[in-house]
């Protein structure tokens, strides 16, 4: 699986593991970017960058990674097509893609360490949407939101 990961100046701490265990099981990294923590890098830009990824087709998943996680799923759930939740337990990275075609997991560098970030990229990556009538309805729901929000 082609997976984009992009990371800001505070979500770097968690890039050298997300990198490695995605690698180590085989997926192709689309890396958006950045490798320090040196100069301010702004989530939405990054989240930005992530959602093009997927839209564009050059990755099925992306990992964005902020200091929390939250303003990285906020400003990647923005762009249209891109759902993207925050997941600090395996149970929601993988039942977010299960139940809710989550594509995007975003991660906070500073409530979760290395281990745990490679658990929920392996759960994250690892997961298949159920494809059941009722989580196909919702989905539709939400489709139709965007669409609506988009054009009035």
């Amino acid at each position: 699986m082609n997976v984009a990961v992009a990371f800001d100046h505070r979500g770097v701490l968690l890039r050298a593991k997300v990198v490695e265990t995605l690698e180590a099981d085989g997926h192709k990294v689309v890396d958006l970017g950045t490798d320090t923590d040196t100069q301010r890098i702004d989530y939405p830009d990054k989240a930005r960058e992530i959602g093009d990824a997927l839209v564009g087709g050059r990755a099925e998943r992306g990992v964005l990674v902020c200091g929390s996680g939250v303003g990285a799923s906020v400003a990647a759930c923005k762009v249209a097509g891109i759902r993207a939740a925050i997941c600090h337990d395996a149970y929601s990275a993988h039942q977010g893609v299960e139940h809710d075609d989550m594509n995007v997991l975003c991660l906070g560098s500073e409530v979760v360490g290395p281990s745990l970030a490679a658990e929920l990229v392996r759960a994250f990556v690892g997961a298949r949407f159920d494809g059941g009538e009722r989580y196909v309805r919702r989905l539709d729901k939400v489709a139709a939101m965007e669409r609506e929000i988009a054009h009035g």
